[in-house]
This record gives C-alpha cells, sequence and structure tokens, in this order.
C-alpha cells in the first residue's frame, strides 16, 4: 500500500500569490522593492525565515522585538486575502486527483509549512478530505528538514518509503528525499531536478498518471 503526502500552496492551491502581495507591502513600507524573483526564495520556507530573508534582500537590520509586529502585520493581510478564497481556488486536476484516491482507498495527508493551512483547506472545502494534516504548528523544523513528512508518515500509519510527496519546491523535494520518500515535483524541470518524477504543471498530474505510479 501507498499513501500520499501533499504540500499545500502550488500544489493544491495557489496562495503564493498572496504571501507575494504582502511581503511586497511589507518591504514597501520598509523602503525597498520584493521583486516576484525575490519571492522564489521564500517558496516552501517558514514565515520567519522568509522574513529574514527579505529583510536581507533590503539589507535592513532589525532586533527580535522589532520583527515580531512585522510578521504580525504580514500574516494579518495574507489572512485578508485568504479569507476570500472559494473553492474554484483548488488547482486543475486537483479535484480529480483526490477523487481517485478516495475510490481506491489511498490515504493522503497535508504536509505544510504554513499555519493557516487548516484554514485555507477550509476555505475551499477540502478540510475533511485528507486523514492528516500536519502545518506549521506542528514541527519545529522547517523544510529542507523532514520532520514534517516524517511526522505525516506517521499520522497515516505508514513506512515513509511507502510514502509519496508532492511538492513544488526545492526545499520540499530535499525534505521529502531525505525522508526515503518517492518526490513528485510540480513545477521547472531545472530546479526540481532531484524529485522522483517532475510534472511541469498541476494539469500533468493525471488519473493516467496516478494508475502508471501505483504501478
Amino acid at each position: 500500500m501507498k499513501a500520499f503526502i501533499f504540500d499545500l500552496d502550488g500544489v493544491i492551491v495557489d496562495t503564493a500569490k498572496y504571501h507575494y502581495l504582502a511581503w511586497k507591502n511589507l518591504a514597501k513600507s520598509l523602503g525597498f522593492v520584493f521583486t516576484e524573483e525575490h519571492n522564489e526564495l521564500l517558496k516552501g520556507v517558514s514565515r520567519v525565515r522568509s522574513l529574514e530573508i527579505l529583510l536581507e534582500i533590503g539589507k535592513v537590520q532589525l532586533t527580535e522585538e522589532q520583527k515580531q509586529p512585522l510578521l504580525l502585520k504580514k500574516n494579518e493581510e495574507y489572512l485578508e486575502y485568504v479569507n476570500k478564497m472559494t473553492p474554484n481556488e483548488i488547482l486543475p486536476g486537483i479535484s480529480d486527483v483526490l477523487d481517485y484516491l478516495d475510490a481506491n482507498n489511498i490515504t493522503y495527508a497535508l504536509g505544510s509549512a504554513s499555519k493557516n493551512a487548516p484554514l485555507i483547506l477550509k476555505k475551499v472545502g477540502l478540510l475533511n478530505r485528507f486523514t492528516a494534516i500536519v502545518d506549521g504548528n506542528d514541527v519545529s523544523k522547517a523544510k529542507p528538514d523532514p520532520e514534517v513528512f516524517l511526522i505525516g508518515a506517521q499520522k497515516l500509519q505508514m513506512k515513509p518509503e511507502n510514502c509519496i510527496v508532492v511538492e513544488d519546491a526545492i526545499a520540499g523535494i530535499e525534505a521529502a528525499n531525505a525522508a526515503n520518500m518517492v518526490s513528485i515535483g510540480i513545477g521547472d524541470a531545472e530546479l526540481l531536478k532531484d524529485a522522483t518524477y517532475i510534472l511541469k504543471d498541476t494539469t500533468d498530474f493525471t488519473i493516467d498518471f496516478l494508475k502508471n505510479l501505483m504501478n
């Protein structure tokens, strides 16, 4: 038997655009420009580390005390976008994949750095579909550390080598590989070259691909 562990951003939904807008506005308030290229550096990274990277880009030095209100400000703006989400924001093909897994009694979990993962899943109508949810509240080490996926395997009562991780970030692929799991990378083939399988986007995550994978 196999089980799946899905990342959230860029795999189930695209909330990366909302993160980007919130970080961009925060950078603007600090007096520098934050670009989409810069935003790539934050993929799959915790909120605290994301702020550190952002401050490095802007060459801004702050104390830990000064960082806390910025983290709150960014998250509040991000949540304003999230609260307007609907099931229409589930990425193409993902609903079909989950339907196939359900029909074939294949369990799946969510493994995400986002502390807002349950809220996002609720907004898009998927909260009750996952056997287990591991989010930023459950882990002490961020990807590329494999902790999030190992906890996911534990919650699914599966051995790591029988788990298949679906990710769109380099850090996530590294974490899956470190956990001794099969990794499916969704996105840029060059960036995700260490994944076991690479798909251009979620439209390539087809039932035929799943059937071949399971066989």
